[in-house]
């Protein structure tokens, strides 16, 4: 007779061991550890969406849902409501009555001073928005509107100027060009002419400073300083004369200049800002100001 395999031997009345199932693959531990997401994760308020699609600021957006000028897939928005951030403009219809308001705001461009602070005043300082007078306005200004006391209710300066600085200021009634200009996420072009001397070495009227800066620390401030413990965005910076450089800048930190310029040795002994996107001081004169036009855009 054949061999037969050895009987397996268990205790009477106990079932055979299961065979062990096969291991099954852990999960990894990326995939235990990632986050998870839910529909509320891409909602944002319908005002900041309406801010981002450039059609009002927040608070204005806000004041138009409130008096129910603003209508979502047809039907008059609430306050508060969220949308997907993501939510076409298509979706989004504004009445008459608000883009008659938006029209009837103001944009002023001032050949601010020095000596003049550029928001409210503070230490006994004039504020730029004082030299906003009928009398003050350029004789060369062609913007259709009238000048009225209306007008300068509600405006923000959308780029300050120090007081020791001068040059080109704009104040407006209008959020969406203050985004525009100082938004976070602004890439818009501010350029201004810097008169300059060397901290270290008396100034002198003649003084040929461009000869004696090294050129690495010209390149420093084109890129490579940080202000506050950030990095700070390329800029453009170029000698126009022996005593003056022309900065190109993306951004608007305080005093941001003339703490680049000290931050390599040098010292700012005047300012001028003569261009902001594609708006330029031009002729204005000192202490004048004027009307953005319709046909003008930054």
């Amino acid at each position: 007779m054949p061999n037969k395999p050895p009987a397996r031997s268990v205790w009477p009345g106990r079932p055979l061991p299961a065979r062990p199932a096969a291991a099954r693959p852990e999960p990894s531990r990326a995939a235990s550890q990632a986050p998870s997401t839910s529909p509320t994760d891409a909602l944002v308020r319908l005002s900041k969406r309406m801010a981002e699609l450039g059609l009002a600021s927040r608070r204005e957006a806000d004041d138009w849902i409130e008096r129910g000028w603003v209508l979502l897939d047809g039907t008059p928005a609430v306050l508060g409501t969220k949308v997907a951030a993501d939510l076409p403009s298509s979706r989004i219809v504004i009445r008459k009555a608000a883009h008659h308001q938006q029209a009837a705001q103001v944009t002023i461009l001032l050949h601010k001073p020095v000596g003049y602070v550029s928001a409210q005043a503070e230490h006994g300082y004039t504020p730029a928005v004082s030299l906003i007078r009928a009398e003050n306005r350029w004789d060369e200004c062609t913007a259709r509107q009238t000048f009225s006391p209306a007008h300068l209710r509600h405006l923000a300066v959308a780029g300050r100027l120090d007081i020791d600085s001068t040059g080109l200021l704009v104040l407006t009634q209008d959020g969406r060009i203050a985004r525009q200009l100082i938004g976070e996420d602004s890439g818009v072009e501010k350029e201004y002419l810097v008169r300059v001397s060397l901290m270290d070495a008396p100034s002198q009227p003649d003084d040929d400073v461009q000869a004696r800066f090294p050129a690495s620390k010209l390149a420093l401030l084109r890129h490579g300083l940080a202000l506050d413990g950030q990095p700070l965005r390329p800029a453009q910076v170029e000698w126009i004369n022996p005593q003056q450089l022309r900065f190109v800048l993306r951004e608007g930190k305080k005093r941001q200049i003339r703490r680049m310029c000290e931050l390599v040795g040098l010292h700012v002994t005047g300012l001028k800002r003569v261009r902001m996107g594609r708006i330029r001081l031009g002729a204005l004169p000192l202490g004048a100001w004027r009307y953005l036009r319709d046909d003008e855009q930054f």
